[in-house]
């Protein structure tokens, strides 16, 4: 097991116009479970090169155990690295793909065997050892993957969107299954994923990332609960939160023709722009003549739930140009229907406001 920190760790490409990963600060604890997440081109995947050693660092460091890594070779590193597309060796058996990295560093024949007997016990994958690539498979090629890695022991792994090439529902189910054997193993992880879903049911805390610069680094609740800026709000949670562009009045907030919350308190004066945050389970029925007006436009039937869009109304603009859809959760089977105008209310202390030119969070009361 290891400590992993980034100490204002910055890689920038050739020719380009910014940082790939812009003074990353970043510790991840001893036996930690750490999700990297973000859109395409935010700095994660890079982010994990780096600490793999396959990518340099121009400016900063990192550390594993209070050792600097950044002049040493990858091999040098103790990390296993678990890539999206498994690469395995075609011509190989399951267990042959298992043992190739101790083979190469001239382990013992016997420990080999023990070793990958040991993690095929573990991933539930004794009964294909002889078995090659091709007669796997995603889910069972996946869990070849993971054993290689576990067979060499590593202070530190690294997995690179390992679930993007499996289906729906196996992708749920190996999510589960890497979870928990990270947790029975104990050992370091950082794992790379582009799913914010997958991101807040897998670690112990997750690191938001856009453009390189990381946003926040916290638990899958606080992210959801106390997003720090507006991106992270955005971001985390599924459905996405609804952003409106608000003004600060004399004793609310001002969406379009309508005030929506009682603002004493609030550190902001009266004219400033901000943007009103709202979870679509945070959103009730108002009461007639309140709230903010929008009309159904789709009501999605989940069963268990259903979630309601509609189109914003009034002079009620949304804070991402071009998103004029405000999404609010119902109980099934109470969900208006569609065309109909509605009104729609936030439930006490569930509205969110942020500082609109900067995008940071304006914690209500301070």
């Amino acid at each position: 097991m290891a400590i992993v920190t980034f100490d204002e760790a910055t890689r920038t490409y050739p020719n380009g116009d910014r940082p790939a990963v812009d003074q990353l600060t970043l510790e991840v604890r001893d036996g930690e479970f750490l999700v990297l997440v973000g859109p395409s081109g935010c700095g994660k995947t890079t982010t994990l090169r780096m600490l793999a050693g396959l990518e340099n660092v121009d400016e900063g460091e990192i550390f594993i155990d209070g050792k600097s890594v950044v002049n040493l070779a990858p091999r040098d590193r103790d990390i296993a690295m678990v890539f999206q597309n498994y690469a395995l060796y075609p011509h190989m058996s399951v267990a042959q793909n298992m043992g190739f990295a101790l083979r190469m560093a001239k382990v013992p024949k016997s420990e080999i065997e023990e070793r990958v007997g040991a993690a095929a016990k573990i991933l539930d994958i004794e009964e294909y050892l002889e078995r090659k690539p091709r007669q796997l498979s995603g889910g069972q090629r996946q869990r070849v993957a993971m054993g290689r890695a576990i067979v060499r022991q590593p202070r530190v792994f690294l997995m690179d969107e390992p679930l993007s090439n499996l289906d729906a529902k196996l992708r749920v189910a190996t999510r589960a299954e890497i979870a928990a054997l990270q947790r029975n193993l104990g050992v370091t992880t950082l794992y790379v994923t582009h799913d914010q879903v997958e991101a807040m049911t897998m670690g112990d805390r997750v690191a938001v990332m856009k453009d390189g610069v990381l946003q926040q680094c916290d638990t899958p609740q606080t992210l959801y609960d106390e997003p720090a800026n507006v991106f992270v709000a955005g971001f985390i949670g599924s459905p996405s939160m609804n952003l409106l562009e608000g003004t600060i009045e004399d004793g609310g907030v001002r969406l379009g023709t309508t005030t929506v919350l009682a603002a004493g308190g609030l550190p902001v004066p009266a004219g400033a722009a901000v943007t009103v945050g709202l979870r679509p389970e945070s959103l009730a029925i108002a009461p007639a003549g309140g709230g903010i007006p929008a009309r159904v436009s789709m009501v999605e039937e989940l069963g268990s739930e259903a979630f309601v869009h509609a189109k914003l109304a009034d002079g009620v603009s949304p804070a991402v140009p071009g998103e004029d859809t405000i999404v609010a959760r119902f109980e099934p089977r109470t969900a208006p229907a569609p065309g109909e105008l509605i009104h729609l209310r936030a439930k006490d202390g569930a509205m969110m406001l942020f500082d609109a030119p900067s995008g940071e969070r304006i914690v209500v009361g301070s």
